[in-house]
Formats: structure tokens, sequence, C-alpha cells
């Protein structure tokens, strides 16, 4: 008799979900309130924020809640109703895929309802069972899924190791030419965990000389926006950006708002319209949305103060760390993580400390997403920060490291410390 797939899911949680009932709501799934700034709510108490992807510090922009309001007025929620390919296209819609193209110097561009379905979707649409995929060892989620949707052969490389990169193209060339494929390689502009960039130019070089035939795929969800000259992200940063075929970015990070979109030459993208799933039978990016994040582009494209604010405040928290002997790793973008010592008692100790006795709020990352013994802090500044929310920060991870480095945090029951703030 076939076995009961919920009895299997009551004897097996997952590697996160076995540990629901003692984190849920606290360390999982917890709840921020009030306006998304620099310090929101936490459970009855203000909390320094430093978790949320605010970058350019646009969700409560004046003219930004303005051109959400109005729109949100004049065409609520619902409209358009249906598929793109149905009956979801505005001009609108057109308007600001012409708009992205021109920013982000592709021929053309294609708006997503979602980041993560979108760009999940996409590396479905572009290959088939005869290709083979070369991606990063820690590429997103996303990534990780649309690769399962993949018939076809994939190789890993080690993360930014072009030694690693080149003896898997080694292989992929080899079956790819087998088998009559080609070859997609995936990375990202900047990796959302650590903050490093991905080796776009590195890897372009390698195409560059000859030695091999591929498309690159880029998800640079926490680049756009934050990263180049004029924000268009790591490609541009890296002197790359043309040499990108297949650009994703997302409006959940820089611009703080729901929605995605890819850039392409012109043929590539008009595949995609119509070949594209998740596109193709969800409903369209509402029009309040849309509108939206054409001001929130429009800002971004204007007021380069914006990522100049960020920048300030990045630099100031990443340089400071480093001068009181914290080690961030080898973050170049905004993304600050910070490297501590213990195991996930110690993680849960300090990361309690932090919140109800520094009112410091940010997210903390253990095994498997870093090795055994590792406590990740990863901190996101946003334009919306102070230097004076830096300094404080700085001075608390002091006290708590010492915390740590002396076994404090080992105590199954955690002292409760009240300080001067």
């Amino acid at each position: 008799m076939a076995e009961d797939i919920f009895e299997k899911i009551k004897n097996n949680r997952g590697p996160i979900g076995q540990f629901a009932k003692g984190v849920h709501g606290y360390f999982t799934f917890p709840k921020l309130e009030g306006e998304i700034n620099n310090k929101m709510m936490f459970r009855g108490k203000e909390c320094l924020v430093w978790s949320v992807n605010n970058y350019l510090g646009l969700a409560n922009h004046p003219e930004v809640r303005k051109a959400d309001a109005d729109a949100a007025a004049q065409y609520g929620m619902a409209y358009p109703m249906g598929a793109r390919m149905m009956t979801g296209q505005t001009s609108e819609h057109e308007a600001f895929e012409s708009e992205i193209a021109d920013f982000m110097q592709k021929e053309d561009a294609i708006l997503l309802n979602f980041g993560y379905q979108g760009c999940l979707s996409a590396i479905d649409c572009l290959v088939d069972r005869h290709d083979v995929i070369v991606y990063d060892s820690e590429s997103h989620a996303c990534i990780m899924d649309g690769m399962r949707l993949h018939a076809g052969k994939r190789y890993v490389f080690k993360h930014n190791d072009m030694e690693s990169f080149d003896k898997q193209m080694e292989r992929a060339t080899k079956i790819a030419d087998e088998q009559n494929g080609g070859i997609l390689v995936i990375t990202e502009g900047v990796f959302g965990m650590a903050g490093d960039q991905g080796k776009l130019k590195e890897i372009v070089e390698f195409r560059k000389s000859g030695k091999y035939n591929f498309r690159l795929f880029v998800d640079d969800a926490h680049g756009f926006g934050t990263i180049g000259e004029t924000g268009m992200g790591a490609g541009e940063a890296q002197g790359v950006q043309d040499e990108i075929d297949v650009l994703f970015g997302t409006f959940a990070k820089s611009m703080a708002s729901i929605g995605a979109f890819i850039c392409s030459d012109e043929h590539i993208i008009e595949y995609m319209r119509y070949n594209m799933r998740s596109q193709m039978f969800a409903k369209s990016l509402p029009m309040t949305l849309t509108i939206g994040a054409r001001k929130r582009l429009e800002l971004l494209r204007t007021k380069p103060e914006l990522k100049e604010n960020l920048w300030k405040i990045a630099s100031a928290l990443q340089k400071g760390l480093k001068e009181n002997g914290f080690n961030i790793g080898d973050t170049n973008s905004p993304v600050t993580p910070v490297f501590l010592q213990g195991n996930l008692a110690e993680a849960t100790n300090m990361t309690f400390d932090l919140r109800e006795n520094y009112s410091i709020f940010c997210s903390i990352v253990i095994y498997p997403v870093v090795p055994k013994d590792v406590i990740m802090l990863r901190l996101i500044p946003t334009a919306s920060h102070t230097l004076e929310d830096v300094e404080y920060t700085i001075k608390t991870f002091k006290i708590v490291k010492e915390k740590l480095d002396n076994g404090e945090y080992k105590a199954e029951e955690l002292a409760r410390v009240e300080t001067d703030k």
C-alpha cells in the first residue's frame, strides 16, 4: 500500500521547519511594524533595523508615496485583469519596459509580476534538454529552482573560482557538442548573503578569448540601483554591461516594491513574451505597482544623492567594522556580513541579546548557509540609516563579540542586561 504523503510530512518537517515551534514569530516570521525606516517596532519595542532591503530609502519617499496613492485611487489593485498576453496589456506597461531597457542600455525588457518566479521561469524558458547550464555554487534559490525544471545537464563551479569555472566549462562544452546544444552560464551580479560581486569580467574574458561559446545570464537583484556609476549594477561597475546576454533585476530591493524585469536583445525578449510560462499564465503586474515602479525608476535615474547616501552609510559601516577587527569577508557592495565563531545555541542567544537588550534587529545566518561553527550577522545598510546608527551598532557589536568570546552565550538562560543607548 502506498505511503500517506501527509504522514511523511508529519515525520519530516524539513531542515528549518523542524525548529518551527521554538523559533516561529521571533527568529522566523518576525513581525516588523510601523513605517519602513531605520527604526521599526518589534514585539512592541523600537529597534534599529538592518534587515530591510530598502537600499535607497524609497519605501517612504514622499514622491513615491504620492505616486502609489494616486495610482491606487485611480486604478485600484485589480486593473488590468488577466495575463499580459490575453487582457493584461497596457500602455503603461509598455512604456515602463522601454524606460527600463533604455536605462539598462539593452534593446528591450519584459516586466515580471514577481522576481522569484520570474527568474525561475526565465531559466526554464531559455534552455531545453540538449542545453547545458554552468552556475555558481552560491546562486540564489530562485536560480536553483529554475535549474530543477531543466531536463538537461548542469555543472556547478566553486563560488567565484575561475579555475573551477574553467574545468566545468570544459565538461559542459563536451556534452553540449555531443548533444548539439548550447551553454548557459548563470551567476549573480551581487551575491545577497556575502555581498561580493560575481566575477562577470573574468567570465566574459573566457568568451572573448574564444575558448568557450556560451550565453551569460546574470541575476543582479542586489546590484541594480546600488552599484555602478549610474546604478545599472554589477555589469556597469565591472565595465561589461554590454556583454551580459540576459540581465535580471528586481523591484523588491533598491526600489522597495514588488515585481521585476529582464533585459536582453529584442528577439530574446520577444521569445520570452511568448514562451515564459510564469508570465503567460499569470496575472499582469497591477497598474498601481507599475506606475509606482516607474516613479521609483525616475528617482533612481535623476537623484544620484539617493545612492550617495546609501554608500555614505555602507562605507562608514564597513570601514568601522574592519577597523574594529571584524571579519566582513569580501563584500564589495552595500550588503555587509559579519562573520563570528560560534554554534547554533550561541547564535540564538546572541541574537536574542541584540534584540532584547540592545534594540538591534539584524538577520542571523547559520549552517548550512555558512560552515558549521560560523555565525553570520547580515546587515543591509540603507539611505535611511544615520551615522549615529552606524556608531551605535559597531559599539554594540564589540560588546556582544566580547561576550561571545568569553562564552557568555553558552548558558541556557540568557542574562537580561540593560544598557545605556
